[in-house]
């Protein structure tokens, strides 16, 4: 009998499980953390309990190239975090916003 893993890959390059919007890493994420397919099942009950122990069966048979995605996943993220601080960092906050304007309303 073959089992089908339940994932699918959406346009972003994100693995999510099932038709759900929750993701592999989520649900690898909490396994490695301790989480059985029970506890995950709980955090998560949009997903199957079957769905679970397939993804963690997939996930050991094939740790080295879920690691590799995951290790991916995380670089990706920094870099929009790091893109969103530098945007962030360029803007003017309200408050200077009104300093500047009190600043050139006291100019002669």
């Amino acid at each position: 009998m073959t089992m089908t893993i339940p994932l699918h890959k959406g346009e972003d390059g994100v693995y999510r499980v099932a038709q759900t919007r929750v993701t592999l890493d989520s649900v690898i994420y909490a396994f490695k953390d301790g989480a059985s397919a029970e506890d995950i099942f709980v955090q998560y009950p949009s997903l199957d309990l079957s769905d679970i122990y397939l993804l963690i069966a997939y996930y050991l048979k094939h740790t080295e190239e879920i690691e590799a995605y995951l290790r991916e996943r995380e670089r990706v993220c920094e870099e929009i975090r790091c893109l969103n601080e530098r945007r962030a960092a360029s803007r003017l906050s309200r408050q200077d916003l009104l300093a500047r304007c009190q600043a050139d309303a006291s100019r002669p």
